[in-house]
C-alpha cells in the first residue's frame, strides 16, 4: 500500500500533469478512435499521438515548454482514395515562453510559436506549412486546474490545394483527488475559418497516477462526444486510451 506521503507526490504530479506548461517531462500515447465519417456516415479512424512535452530552461524566471504532437493514422473513410489509408500525420509543434513560477494571484501562463509541419502522406496530410501564435492560461488551486489553451494557424506554403485558416481552443476543467486520481473535461474546438465550420467535441476523462517500480506513470480513459463537425467529419460518440510517462526532476 502507498504511504501518506508517497500519496501526496503522486497527487502532485497528478496535479502537475493536468497544467499543460509544467516544467516536467511527461510523454503521452493517446489512442482514440472514431466514427460515422462521410456522407454515408460508414468510415472511422483509428490513431495514436504521440506526444512529448519537453521543459528546458532558459533563464532563471524563464521556461521553453516544448509540445509535439505525432499523430499515427489508420482509417477507413469509404468516400476518400482507395477507402483505406495509414501513415503519419501532420506533425504540431507548440512552443510556449513561461514564467518559472506562477504570479501572485496564481495564474500560470505560457506563449509563443506553433507550426504544423506536413508529412504528405495521401489522403492524411493537408500537405501545407503552417504557422501562427500558441497561448495557455490556467489557474491551479485545491486540486483544481482550470484554463483554456488558444492557437490559430495559417498556411504558408505547401503543395495541398485547401489553405488553412484555423482556430483551436480548448477550455478546460480537471480535478486530482488525495489518491492521484483526476477527473477532466474539455473542449477540443477548431474552427475552420475558410469552410466557416466548427468542429466541436467535449471530453470526458478519468485518470489515475500510479507507479510501476519508481516509474510514475498516468493511465486515463475518455469518453468522447461531437457536439458539431463538418458533413464528412466524425459524428456521435468517439473514445480515447491514455498512457502517460512522467520524468519529475
Amino acid at each position: 500500500y502507498a504511504t501518506a506521503q508517497q500519496q501526496s507526490s503522486d497527487a502532485e504530479l497528478a496535479t502537475k500533469l493536468s497544467n499543460p506548461v509544467s516544467a516536467m517531462i511527461s510523454v503521452p500515447f493517446q489512442f482514440n478512435w472514431d466514427h460515422e465519417f462521410g456522407p454515408d456516415r460508414t468510415g472511422h479512424k483509428l490513431y495514436l499521438n504521440i506526444q512529448p512535452v519537453i521543459p528546458t530552461r532558459i533563464s532563471s524566471d524563464w521556461n521553453l515548454i516544448s509540445r509535439v504532437i505525432v499523430p499515427v493514422v489508420n482509417q477507413r473513410i469509404p468516400f476518400i482514395g482507395d477507402g483505406s489509408q495509414s501513415g503519419i500525420g501532420d506533425i504540431t509543434g507548440e512552443f510556449f515562453f513561461s514564467p518559472s513560477q506562477p504570479r501572485a494571484d496564481g495564474v500560470i501562463w505560457g506563449a509563443g510559436p506553433a507550426v504544423l509541419i506536413p508529412t504528405s502522406v495521401d489522403f492524411i496530410s493537408a500537405d501545407k506549412w503552417a504557422v501562427g501564435p500558441t497561448a495557455v492560461v490556467l489557474r491551479q488551486a485545491s486540486g483544481w486546474t482550470y484554463g483554456a489553451l488558444v492557437n490559430h494557424l495559417w498556411s504558408v506554403g505547401g503543395s495541398g490545394t485547401n489553405d488553412i485558416s484555423s482556430t483551436s481552443f480548448q477550455p478546460f476543467v480537471a480535478h486530482t483527488t488525495k489518491d492521484a486520481w483526476t477527473f477532466n473535461l474539455d473542449a477540443e474546438s477548431t474552427y475552420d475559418w475558410r469552410a466557416h465550420q466548427w468542429t466541436l467535441p467535449f471530453n470526458a476523462t478519468v485518470s489515475k497516477l500510479f507507479r510501476i517500480g519508481k516509474q510514475p506513470i498516468s493511465m486515463g480513459v475518455s469518453a468522447r462526444y461531437y457536439a458539431d463537425s463538418p458533413s464528412n467529419g466524425p459524428h456521435g460518440w468517439g473514445a480515447r486510451f491514455v498512457v502517460t510517462l512522467l520524468f519529475p526532476e
